[in-house]
């Protein structure tokens, strides 16, 4: 491995911005971020610079901006949210629950203006269902989406331009993006990989209502700016004294969401956003992996959105400066934006606990107040007709300074616990099916002691709900998407195990005898292939209630390796996935293990799902989905069951 994982890489990097006044400045075309210098001297010219970089930036695209005035509203906070998020939907009930997770998020967060519903990856490609499927079979999901907009939350589906091996639309993927942006009735479009979607895309959207966002992931290219309001800014370093976020400078209403999606620590990402009047993209179940934020995050972020949502105004202000009014010593830094002739400051405090000045200002005095905390500042002369304004400030904590006589809201000083809120994939309990004999196609596996070698592809999803990747920067070849062994040692009781999956024509005989119907009969298809080939088109709880019925189980993923390592399992045609009982949830995602690989195999790209024949030592992760989604023609079950340990 070349690189440092932990590390920002060269282009994930600050820019640094030439001082000298007849530097050429095309190059800070493509920056993430401008680097701040470190000696305060050099800020007015460092100002000075960047201002005069935007105006030949703006005059070289001849730039209008034109685009963002049909742009309702801002979107500082957006929530990339798993579709079947356990608190976004009821898998028990089958329903969505849209108004508990927006009344959870107000609790953690402040509230979200916005969430991008991701829905297919790391589970397209298991058959072949292409990217649009995996929205437009959820019958409600126009509705879904509906109720977000009635609780004023803007929605945002997600583009994956690398799925090209699964079924193909007859029209062009920018055709198909447009008529599912109409048709869910979205706001918007993330792009997943590409940094913008201009061309064809951008057309067909404005084809479809004006104010369509498009928002690219990294760093949107400059003349992109113009057609693309939003932009994910996944992996953005900045420099020690905070910079100023290029896409923000070029264009004050320009929002970025500022993301790393396996830190455990979000304070420099919030800083950098709230200094540069930009927001966050919050993911705590980052594709079936929990990585939660800790409470003094949340604290901070919620006590940015009050601020967001009373001054909007002066986030996307044309009088903007950057690292204003500081007071030449300490790590309190403040950008001021000023609306209507009224200045507001948005300070961070990047240092340790401070008590003195945060800014220092020239002219007369007044009544200074936090609005984070509706605490009164302390003012004092500092000659010159200078005065200083501050007080305490807490380690990281941030604060928003308004000259005012009016009352403000009291608040807590945004301070939590910083530590990772961890926890666990917890396990479903194996159900308990004992049998005196070995029924007729169950073949008895003795009990046994084992370390199993089991082999599994990362693709950013783990395993059993480990991260795979800790506070590192953007996953990158050979770790991302390798694969990885896991040596599990395992002591199983004596069970006996179907030598064959269950077939269509034994699934229907049980429906016959049982009237079973599953609460959500999407994609239910169990009994009506043909007779003898593996059944398919069920879920879990499919399977489950046929093994019930049987008197039986399903094996255990540990169970099915032991006795298709000893040549015990056979293989109905076609070849499909066998669900195991390894059933998993965080609380937030749910998943099962696959074992035995399938008949299909999408090609053409390495985010898709595992597919093929696999070997026994092969487990795949499945992210469970709701309304009937996870059944799949590639996927079936077979049955186990409970043994008495023979005597010696």
């Amino acid at each position: 491995m070349s690189f440092n994982p932990y590390v920002p890489r060269p282009i994930d990097l600050p820019t640094e911005v030439p001082l000298a006044g007849h530097a050429d400045l095309t190059e800070l075309d493509e920056a993430k971020i401008f680097a701040a210098p470190s000696d305060p001297a050099d800020w007015p010219a460092w100002r000075a610079q960047l201002t005069r970089w935007r105006a030949g930036a703006r005059s070289r695209l001849g730039y209008t901006g034109s685009h963002y005035d049909e742009i309702a509203g801002d979107c500082f906070t957006v929530c990339l949210a798993w579709l079947w998020d356990e608190t976004l939907y009821d898998h028990e009930r089958g329903v969505f629950t849209v108004d508990a997770f927006l009344d959870g998020a107000a609790t953690d967060f402040g509230g979200f203006d916005g969430v991008v519903l991701w829905h297919a990856y790391p589970v397209i490609g298991l058959d072949d269902r292409n990217q649009f499927d995996w929205y437009r079979d959820v019958p409600e999901l126009p509705d879904v989406v509906r109720a977000f907009q009635d609780r004023g939350v803007r929605v945002f589906v997600d583009y994956n331009p690398w799925d090209t091996g699964t079924r193909r639309e007859p029209g062009t993927d920018a055709a198909e993006v447009a008529a599912l942006a109409d048709l869910l009735g979205v706001d918007g479009v993330f792009l997943d990989t590409l940094k913008e979607g201009a061309g064809e895309l951008r057309a067909t959207l404005d084809k479809v209502r004006p104010g369509l966002v498009l928002e690219g992931e990294s760093r949107v290219p400059l003349a992109r700016i113009e057609d693309h309001a939003m932009s994910w800014a996944q992996w953005f370093a900045d420099s020690e004294v905070p910079g100023v976020l290029r896409a923000k400078w070029f264009e004050r209403r320009h929002v970025l969401h500022h993301t790393r999606r396996w830190h455990r620590d979000h304070l420099d990402e919030l800083h950098s956003a709230w200094l540069n009047g930009v927001g966050l993209l919050v993911w705590e179940s980052v594709f079936g992996v929990w990585v939660g934020w800790n409470e003094r995050d949340r604290a901070v972020l919620r006590a940015m959105r009050r601020v967001q949502t009373s001054h909007p105004a002066w986030l996307r202000s044309e009088d903007w400066v950057p690292l204003a009014d500081h007071p030449g010593t300490g790590q309190v830094y403040a950008s001021r934006w000023t609306h209507d002739d009224v200045p507001l400051w948005t300070v961070a405090n990047r240092g340790g606990d401070h008590d003195g000045p945060w800014l220092v200002l020239d002219g007369a005095g007044g009544r200074f107040v936090d609005l984070v905390t509706g605490a009164e500042l302390t003012v004092t002369s500092v000659g010159d007709g200078r005065i200083a304004v501050g007080g305490p400030l807490p380690a990281g904590a941030i604060a928003a300074v308004l000259r005012t006589d009016a009352s403000v809201e009291s608040h807590e000083s945004p301070v939590g616990d910083p530590s990772f809120p961890a926890r666990s994939a917890v396990r479903t309990r194996t159900p308990w099916a004992p049998l005196a004999d070995v029924p007729s196609g169950l073949v008895a596996v003795d009990a046994v002691r084992r370390d199993l070698v089991v082999r599994h592809r990362v693709r950013e999803t783990g395993l059993y709900g480990e991260a795979p990747y800790v506070d590192e920067w953007k996953p990158l070849p050979p770790r991302l998407h390798h694969t990885a062994t896991v040596r599990r040692s395992v002591h199983l009781g004596r069970f006996g195990i179907a030598t064959h999956e269950v077939t269509h024509a034994e699934y229907a005989e049980f429906r016959k005898a049982t009237g079973y119907a599953p609460i959500r009969a999407e994609r239910f298809t169990a009994g009506q292939g043909p007779a003898d080939a593996p059944v398919t088109g069920v879920d879990l709880a499919d399977a489950r209630a046929y093994a019930a019925w049987a008197g039986l189980r399903l094996p255990t993923e540990d169970e099915w390796q032991v006795a298709a390592e000893a040549g015990l399992l056979a293989r109905r045609d076609p070849l499909v996935w066998n669900l195991t009982e390894s059933e998993h949830s965080d609380g937030r995602t749910r998943f099962v293990i696959l074992k035995g690989g399938a008949a299909y195999e999408a090609q053409g790209s390495d985010w898709y799902f595992d597919g093929g024949p696999q070997p026994a030592e092969v487990s795949v992760k499945l992210l469970l989905t709701g309304a009937g989604m996870t059944r799949s023609d590639q996927i079936g079950f077979r049955c186990a069951a409970d043994l008495p340990t023979t005597e010696e």
